[in-house]
């Protein structure tokens, strides 16, 4: 059963925009409420999820790709009685082994985001969100990413239904990556999205809507 009255917060990974849930805001809009969460103004992860939390209703749920996860998270630690359930895609649980530098993250985040056969069909809309993006908003989040704080607080706040996602092409979360957050957040769903990288919602729209509408109804 899904729940219609949750309005749903939707949060795009690093230099992307509302353009990355387009499918979603209007293919899940019969039972939810989908709102964008603006991650283009702050240079920090607890600034991001103020922001987002300042203009979000009372109750919601949130779904968040890459630094959109761990701003999702963010808003747990700082509300978990605001977030009725969690949706990570391309998020990782650990600090370890990532870039040290904004030129190094920045190397991660252009990376082929999928397989090639599929690249040209969101190569275009991903090189869009770019440039409407720009780059002072792009070297904000790096350095939000590069400074983000340890996790450990914000995942063990986690009490709600999560989903936890990924791409088995995923270059910048691997998929023992996205494993290890869902073995740390109990009751957990875990699922990999096959032939798809980094944006699993523009790149594989029809499989996350399912996926979330599936999560929504649980609990």
């Amino acid at each position: 059963m899904i729940h219609p009255s949750i309005p749903l917060v939707l949060l795009p990974a690093m230099g992307c925009d509302g353009q990355l849930w387009a499918r979603q805001v209007v293919d899940l809009g019969d039972v939810t409420h989908p709102e964008l969460g603006d991650l283009s103004v702050d240079d920090s992860l607890s600034a991001m999820a103020a922001r987002v939390l300042a203009h979000a209703p009372p109750r919601f749920a949130v779904a968040g790709v890459s630094l959109g996860g761990y701003v999702a998270l963010e808003m747990i630690r700082q509300a978990p009685e605001r977030v009725q359930r969690v949706a990570l895609f391309g998020t990782r649980a650990s600090m370890e082994m990532r870039a040290r530098t904004v030129g190094e993250q920045g190397l991660l985040a252009t990376a082929p985001h999928a397989d090639p056969m599929l690249t040209p069909i969101i190569s275009g809309p991903v090189q869009a969100m770019a440039e409407r993006v720009g780059a002072e908003v792009f070297e904000r989040q790096q350095r939000a990413l590069l400074a983000r704080p340890d996790l450990d607080a914000a995942i063990a706040a986690v009490r709600v239904p999560t989903l936890v996602a990924v791409g088995d092409r995923d270059r910048i979360c691997r998929v023992a990556d996205a494993q290890a957050l869902a073995d740390r957040i109990f009751g957990a769903r875990f699922h990999v999205i096959r032939n798809c990288g980094h944006l699993s919602p523009m790149e594989r729209s029809g499989e996350v809507t399912m996926l979330l509408r599936d999560w929504l109804g649980e609990g």
